[in-house]
């Protein structure tokens, strides 16, 4: 199998000495389910000049004591699989760090797998949750801006559209013809690796997105989870669009999140309607006042109503609705200086 290499040319690809049939055939499926490579050797003499430098080390009860036999040194990251009791002597012997049982241990290896595979990340992902006051507030059109404007700093960004009522974030983007998958059709759960979403869904550049369908139900409470905590441990900036009567799994997205938005228009019915909605949200939630203000509401008076501090407000912005219907986003004007905001609370 060819072997996977992290950017400063080091292998990422685990290496396994496991000759048992039935523990090869759990191990083959778990690294296909982590979509991670293996290096496979017949015999201690041949895991010999790869020991110190795989980045973890598998091995069966035979391969344990025939590592203990060859004395190879102790070193991290040796892993035995069994599916009966351990040969503890030798597992000491040679430094067995954790033990897996197979195949009720699947999900914590392909865990561990996972992290080989996605490999570390270049900086920390954040989780933001953009949600609407008040039907027709803008939150999708500010949230499509702040994964373009985190892709604009040089971050990966992930934008996760969670309103299965909301037509699809992808039309927002002028990507309903990009090839890829939507909710429902991605089910997945538990752990789940970054390469694989990226394999799977629509892409524009560094922007991945996962947009609801125009038919279908949207996404379960489990699946969110499984996609923010990917997006999150692969480094990337995850922008969630949420509809404002929060179902489960828009509730799922804002426990993830490290900090919630919401954007009201500048008008006294939509600030009361805003008011409503922010009881129900939990965490850290920031205000984002979108004006022209038809009685001449300030923003403060808007936060002030609402109950939730303020963010930033958003300026009227001319033949912004016209630029939006052809799928463009402009890169300077009130929607680009608030997506940057938002950016630089979610990254303090």
């Amino acid at each position: 199998m060819s072997l996977v290499t992290k950017r400063d040319g080091a292998s990422m690809t685990p290496t396994a000495l496991v000759n048992d049939p039935a523990l090869l055939d759990d191990l083959l499926r778990l690294t296909a389910a982590a979509d991670c490579e293996l290096v496979r050797v017949p015999d201690a003499d041949a895991l010999r000049p790869l020991w110190q430098t795989a980045p973890f080390v598998l091995l069966d009860p035979a391969g344990a004591r025939a590592c203990a036999s060859a004395d190879l040194p102790r070193r991290d990251g040796v892993f035995l699989v069994c599916s009966g009791d351990p040969p503890w002597e030798e597992s000491l012997t040679v430094g067995v760090e954790r033990v897996f049982s197979l195949p009720s241990d699947g999900e914590r290896l392909i865990a561990e797998l996972a992290d080989i595979r996605e490999g570390p990340p270049l900086r920390d992902g954040r989780v933001v949750a953009v949600l609407g006051g008040r039907g027709g507030a803008g939150a999708s059109v500010l949230c499509a801006a702040v994964a373009l404007a985190a892709v604009g700093t040089g971050s990966e960004s992930l934008l996760v559209d969670c309103d299965p009522l909301g037509g699809g974030i992808d039309l927002t983007l002028g990507a309903e013809q990009v090839t890829g998958a939507r909710w429902p059709a991605v089910q997945v759960s538990g752990r789940v690796p970054m390469s694989a979403l990226r394999s799977a869904l629509p892409a524009k550049g560094n922007l991945t997105v996962l947009s609801c369908d125009r038919e279908g139900p949207g996404p379960t409470p489990q699946a969110v989870t499984a996609v923010l905590d990917a997006g999150r441990r692969a480094g990337c900036t995850v922008v969630c669009d949420l509809p404002r009567h929060l179902p489960p799994a828009a509730e799922a997205a804002l426990d993830r999140a490290d900090m919630a938005v919401m954007v009201v228009p500048a008008e006294v019915r939509a600030a009361a309607a805003a008011r409503r909605v922010a009881d129900r949200v939990t965490g850290s939630l920031r205000l984002v006042v979108r004006g022209p203000s038809p009685a001449g509401l300030k923003a403060e008076e808007v936060a002030d109503v609402v109950g939730v501090p303020l963010l930033t407000q958003m300026r009227p912005e001319p033949r912004l609705a016209a630029i939006l219907e052809h799928g463009r986003f402009p890169s300077r004007g009130p929607l680009a200086a608030a997506a940057r905001e938002i950016l630089q609370e979610l990254r303090s």
